[in-house]
This record gives C-alpha cells, sequence and structure tokens, in this order.
C-alpha cells in the first residue's frame, strides 16, 4: 500500500459521543426526541445531506444551511479543546510517516470543525491531502470522496487503503477497489459484525492496525 486514507469522527477521533450529545440537545429544544434509527439514517451522509434530512424529517421551520450553522457552534468549542484522538491513533499515524506512506483524511464534517480537532491534537500538518464530502457534494454511501482522496494523492485506488467505522462508507470504498480496514466504535456497534465480514481488516484498537507500506523514507 501507498496510501493511508482516515474518516474522523469515530475513526481517528472519539467524537461520537459529543455528536450523541449535540443530537439530543438539539431535539429536545424543538420539543423531539432522538429516534433510534436517526443516527443510522444520517451516519454516511454529509453533514448538509444530514441537515436537510433533519429539516424534512422533523417538518423544522429553518433552512438546512441554518441548522448546519447551529450544529457547528454546538460543536466548535469541542472541537478546539476536548475532543481527543482515539487510543493509539497518534503513534499510529507517526509510525507511518516514518514509514514513508502518504496519508489522507475523507471526512465528512466541515473544514470549520476538523481543523480544530487536527490541530488540538498537533497532527493537521501530517496529512499530504484532506478531503470533506461538501467537495463532492455527497455522503459516503458514495464512492467520489475516496476517489477524490485518491487523485490528490497521485495513488490508483488499488494501493489506498480506507479506515472506516460505518458500515455505508466500507462498503463504497471496497467497490472502488480499495482494502478496508473497519475501525470499532460505540455509536456503529450495531454494524459490527456486517463490518468484519466485509472489510479486509477490523480492529478494536490502533494498536492492531495493520502495517501495509511498500515504501519508506
Amino acid at each position: 500500500m501507498e496510501a493511508y486514507i482516515f474518516d474522523l469522527d469515530g475513526t481517528l477521533l472519539d467524537s461520537m459521543g459529543l455528536w450523541l450529545d449535540i443530537d439530543i440537545a438539539f431535539l429536545k429544544k424543538r420539543g423531539f426526541a432522538v429516534p433510534s434509527d436517526y443516527a443510522d439514517k444520517i451516519s454516511s451522509m454529509s453533514f448538509l445531506e444530514a441537515a436537510a434530512y433533519t429539516v424534512a424529517r422533523f417538518n423544522l421551520p429553518l433552512s438546512a444551511e441554518s441548522l448546519l450553522d447551529e450544529w457547528n457552534d454546538m460543536a466548535a468549542y469541542a472541537y478546539e479543546h476536548t475532543v481527543q484522538l482515539k487510543p493509539y491513533a497518534k503513534e499510529y499515524l507517526l509510525a507511518l510517516k516514518k514509514r514513508g506512506a502518504k496519508l489522507a483524511i475523507a471526512t465528512s464534517a466541515m473544514p470549520l470543525l476538523y481543523e480544530k480537532a487536527l490541530f488540538n491534537n498537533g497532527i493537521y500538518d501530517w496529512f499530504d491531502v484532506i478531503c470533506n464530502s461538501g467537495e463532492v457534494g455527497c455522503g459516503k454511501s458514495q464512492p467520489d470522496i475516496f476517489l477524490l482522496a485518491s487523485q490528490r494523492l497521485k495513488t490508483n485506488p488499488s494501493q489506498c487503503i480506507v479506515f472506516e467505522d460505518i458500515l455505508d462508507a466500507v462498503k463504497s470504498a471496497k467497490s472502488i477497489g480499495m482494502t478496508v480496514c473497519g475501525v470499532y466504535d460505540k455509536a456503529s456497534e450495531s454494524d459490527w459484525a456486517e463490518i468484519r465480514k466485509i472489510a479486509d481488516y477490523a480492529i478494536n484498537s490502533f494498536l492492531d492496525a495493520p502495517f501495509l507500506c511498500n515504501t519508506s523514507t
């Protein structure tokens, strides 16, 4: 493998609990409880797609863009100050850098949020490429963001390994010939058994993550 492509929320970042808290607070303010299927429905969407879905599902009197701004405002402080990397993620990234691997991020998060978290955790400059779903206009149920990352890395998809915690994203990366490593997160626990079946690798911690580099410094 030449290139390693990472999701952020739920994969590198231990942030899914924060988004559950935001969902609860946002909907409670408007008199709704979080439906049991809500997180699964929006998990592979881009942030704008998730906002539009939420507006439609709850018949909210605001635009998707306004809802997105509110979500970002609710999350911004935590991403800048408290959201941390998952255990051993930083050590794994550093080991890959030393082996000469190309590193990329493919995230649904907005730059306003992910830039804060990457700077706070001291890894912003470690990545050769950062892509977000807003650039391709669709969520990760489609492989567009992974193709964009491989194109920017000037690497064939077959030479990329993707790290993901969401089932639909695992499926779409596999559909274009990428190797996939499923990463356990409690928020997607219900899909873990299927993720393990589909992915080439499945890890509970980055302590167990594979080294497949075929380049070196």
